[in-house]
């Protein structure tokens, strides 16, 4: 036990990552933002709990994570989960999606694999209080920027919780991972270098293992270059979250959170930022179309 109160990393099947806003405003010196993967499901956390914009959560991915709460016997957590929805228990105890939840000095939270989505938020009041690089307390895992992920062992201090009162409402509607996911998107700038660009929402693609919070990367039938730009190269140019590249393969990827700030491959489309969320839940294996 210690003095401050503190969450408990006991087991997960990934890394645990710690996640808040981001940090915008910095590309121009080749920082990118990174922050939560699914920012609605990040940001719905922090409004069940009333805490700060700005607050950090613990992003757990696939799910099959086990947490212990630390603290002096006086203080009580207060936690929610939202994101990709996991079966979850309170020392034993049935805990739903959404809800605000207590937790005390010794209580184990345990949550089972997402029944869809692949990403899930556990948020507490007060926030994950890990130092801040560069004006963000998330992890970067392309550029390493930030704090370590987490993984059995590990325990993260949480923050003090803000004054003030609890929003009226303390539970919302989980929201479901929709299959095929559906991704409407924008003509991208160089959509011109593709003999067939009407393929890229014509297709049902799948969702790739090798996806991260870099990119959903996706498998399915090669998009072809028109002939005057077959084997052209492009220089560096600048990358937005959404944007939808297609490497030397044909095979296209939609960047999340974590994109590169510049990439010299052709962008065909860009998802649109109102569906980034859904793109950030696609887990493996699953079927995903684009619409224009």
């Amino acid at each position: 036990m210690t003095s401050r109160p503190a969450l408990e990393v006991v087991r997960c099947g990934l890394p645990v990552l710690v996640e808040d806003g981001g940090r915008p405003g910095l590309a121009a010196i080749g920082v990118g933002r990174s922050g939560a993967a699914d920012r609605s499901a990040w940001a719905l956390g922090q409004r069940l709990l009333a805490n700060t914009d700005d607050a950090a959560a613990l992003e757990i991915t696939y799910g099959t994570a086990e947490f212990a709460a630390h603290g002096a016997l006086t203080v009580t957590l207060t936690v929610t989960l939202t994101g990709a929805p996991v079966p979850a228990t309170v020392s034993g105890r049935p805990v739903p999606m959404a809800t605000v939840v207590s937790l005390r000095d010794g209580d184990r939270l345990v949550l089972g694999p997402p029944e869809t989505g692949l990403r899930t938020y556990l948020s507490v009041r007060g926030g994950i209080a890990v130092d801040a690089v560069l004006g963000s307390r998330s992890t970067d895992v392309l550029s390493g920027i930030g704090p370590a992920p987490l993984t059995a062992g590990d325990a993260v201090p949480v923050g003090t919780p803000p004054t003030g009162a609890f929003p009226v409402v303390d539970a919302a509607a989980p929201r479901r991972v929709p299959s095929p996911v559906r991704l409407r998107t924008t003509p991208g700038p160089r959509a011109d270098w593709f003999a067939d660009a009407a393929t890229l929402t014509t297709a049902t693609w799948t969702v790739s293992p090798d996806s991260n919070r870099v990119a959903v990367r996706l498998d399915g039938p090669a998009l072809e270059r028109a002939q005057e730009y077959a084997g052209r190269e492009l220089p560096s140019e600048g990358l937005v979250p959404g944007a939808v590249q297609v490497p030397a393969d044909g095979r296209p990827l939609v960047f999340l959170a974590d994109h590169p700030v510049i990439g010299g491959y052709p962008v065909i489309a860009v998802v649109r930022h109102t569906d980034l969320d859904l793109a950030a839940q696609a887990r493996p294996g699953d079927p995903l179309t684009f619409t224009t």
